[in-house]
């Protein structure tokens, strides 16, 4: 599954706006406002996300699961796990 704050970071890698991703999708840009607002995984409609997720990856976005290794070549970004409260 993809986050919002992942779905915001693949716009911004693409130099894309809401728009941008709802008419390369298909879907709407309320539908893709509220997705990036989701806590936790994007929840709505499973045809919308799919849609979504199609047209990042068309793009040349790899979204990039919780401890999955990257499948490609190429630069991007990953964000780590948090550390431990008193560790630095």
């Amino acid at each position: 599954m993809i986050t919002g704050p992942q779905m915001r970071a693949a716009r911004a890698l693409l130099g894309m706006d809401q728009k941008g991703l709802a008419e390369l999708s298909g879907v709407s840009v309320p539908t893709i406002q509220r997705m990036e607002t989701s806590k936790g995984n994007v929840r709505g409609v499973v045809e919308s996300l799919t849609r979504i997720m199609d047209a990042l990856d068309r793009a040349g976005v790899e979204l990039i699961a919780e401890n999955a290794a990257s499948s490609s070549t190429g630069r991007g970004v990953r964000l780590k796990a948090p550390l431990p409260p008193g560790t630095s």
